[in-house]
């Protein structure tokens, strides 16, 4: 006896609603699965590299600004070239002859940066305003004092 055409069609839809059921049904299960652990967005030396602002500075010329920094105002981190908390301590100890007033943190804040210009200004020739704001000007003045101090 030979299946009817209703028949076969009948056959053929339950097992394709058998088929999504049993796929939804494993889908259903994996999305039940645990989550994996959960990784760590930045790595501990990505987070290095982030906490240095060198404000345009080579590694050699930063390099001579930290061994600068480590004759003369107390800096005690590696000579790497990356201008670190520490570095920027150690010259804050150093701004603080320029008018720097505030805390000796480690930040190239505005105040850090005012200080800086004022000393490029006095002592190194930087022409633009101190504004606080390390364009340019203030950025090839202290590469050409951070260039210097090695010599």
């Amino acid at each position: 006896m030979r299946p009817s055409v209703m028949t076969r069609s009948i056959v053929s839809a339950t097992a394709v609603v058998g088929l999504a059921v049993g796929t939804l049904a494993g889908a259903g299960t994996s999305f039940a699965a645990s989550a994996p652990a959960a990784q760590p967005s930045v790595s501990t030396e990505a987070v290095g590299t982030l906490a240095t602002n060198n404000l345009g500075l080579t590694g050699a010329q930063a390099r001579n600004l930290q061994m600068w920094l480590a004759t003369h105002y107390g800096y005690t981190g590696p000579i790497d070239g990356l201008l670190g908390t520490n570095s920027w301590k150690a010259l804050q100890r150093h701004l603080r002859n320029w008018d720097y007033k505030d805390a000796i943190d480690g930040i190239a804040g505005p105040g850090t940066i005012k200080a800086l210009q004022r000393y490029l200004k006095d002592v190194w020739g930087y022409q633009g305003p101190i504004d606080g704001i390390a364009g340019p000007g203030t950025r090839t003045a202290f590469a050409e004092f951070a260039g210097s101090v090695g010599d």
